[in-house]
């Protein structure tokens, strides 16, 4: 097992694509600290762990505060000797569009994805370089966080930050032999449930059975195991030239992000005044102006979500 000996910390580990995280860790030999803010949830999580023949324990705490990511790494130490590597997977969701989204809702989203990672992976980094350590910290990003998505200011902003520390963390790190990464998961979740769009990929999914090849491979679209394997890799010593790097998985598909750079580029002598850019932005830089959202291709006539048959007025 490439994880024999080493100890994980999976924030919100006790569900969906966390579950899948920690289990695969355990699979893979890692001793694991599951934390989550629903108790019983978490001990079941440790229990099936357990009955997989893995080691697991429970960590329960809102993620955001440093008084949380202190206990998580006091957990991992005290219960199992050490820390080797952190997965910062807790989040939570408050869609809402621009101008009906509250402050409140903004706010426990940036604290929840954003300050939680931000704090965990501080307190790891601590205790990694403090102990000499070359551990490895996994964060979870999203396409919307990449694209941007309607109604998700506030997750948008969250996804896209943490994929800015990363890369600033893969800088501060690397002389610890530290490596931090982002994955971008598209799988299967309850929040993937409500969508239409994906009703025929879920609903195989929930029978046991493949998804259809459309939604793993032109998607990239499949089961929170799909995405575990990737997060085991990356926790491993095979992995210890990876980092400050963005890699999507999902289905059948992995995919490295590129960093942003620059479309397009013009010069102008004696710099680009108001009347320079009304003449010449739209010859220069029109055509290469960039899309946002993500878009995806037309489903398949077999794999349209069922209709609804309206209800008759009788029985409404």
């Amino acid at each position: 097992m490439s994880l024999s000996g080493k100890v994980a910390i999976v924030t919100g580990g006790a569900r969906g694509l966390g579950l899948a995280y920690a289990r695969e860790l355990a699979r893979q030999g890692a001793a694991v600290v599951v934390n989550d803010v629903d108790a019983a949830a978490a001990e079941e999580a440790v229990a099936l762990i357990q009955s997989d023949g893995g080691r697991a324990v429970t960590a329960v705490a809102p993620v955001g505060s440093t008084e949380a990511a202190k206990l998580l790494v006091n957990t991992a130490v005290t219960e199992f000797g050490r820390l080797d590597i952190l997965v910062t997977n807790a989040g939570i969701l408050r869609d809402k569009s621009l101008l009906k989204m509250t402050d409140e809702d903004f706010d426990l989203v940036i604290n929840v994805h954003l300050r939680g990672t931000f704090t965990c992976a501080r307190e790891a980094f601590a205790y990694f370089k403090e102990n000499g350590v070359a551990g490895r910290i996994i964060t979870i990003g999203s396409p919307t966080g990449q694209r941007g998505n309607f109604g998700q200011t506030n997750y948008a902003a969250a996804k896209a930050g943490i994929v800015g520390m990363v890369r600033t963390w893969a800088l501060e790190m690397k002389k610890a032999g530290v490596t931090v990464n982002t994955v971008v998961p598209v799988a299967a979740t309850a929040m993937t449930k409500t969508i239409p769009y994906f009703q025929k990929a879920v609903e195989a999914d929930e029978r046991g059975e493949a998804m259809p090849d459309f939604f793993r491979q032109e998607l990239g679209f499949g089961t929170a195991d799909d995405v575990s394997g990737l997060i085991a890799f990356l926790a491993s010593d095979a992995a210890s030239g990876i980092t400050g790097q963005v890699i999507g998985a999902g289905g059948d598909r992995l995919q490295l992000w590129t960093h942003p750079e620059a479309a397009v580029t013009h010069y102008c002598d004696g710099g680009w005044s108001y009347q320079e850019l009304v003449e010449n932005f739209t010859p220069l830089f029109g055509g290469k102006l960039q899309s946002v959202g993500e878009e995806f291709l037309p489903l398949p006539e077999e794999l349209q979500p069922a209709r609804q048959e309206p209800v008759p007025a009788q029985a409404r």
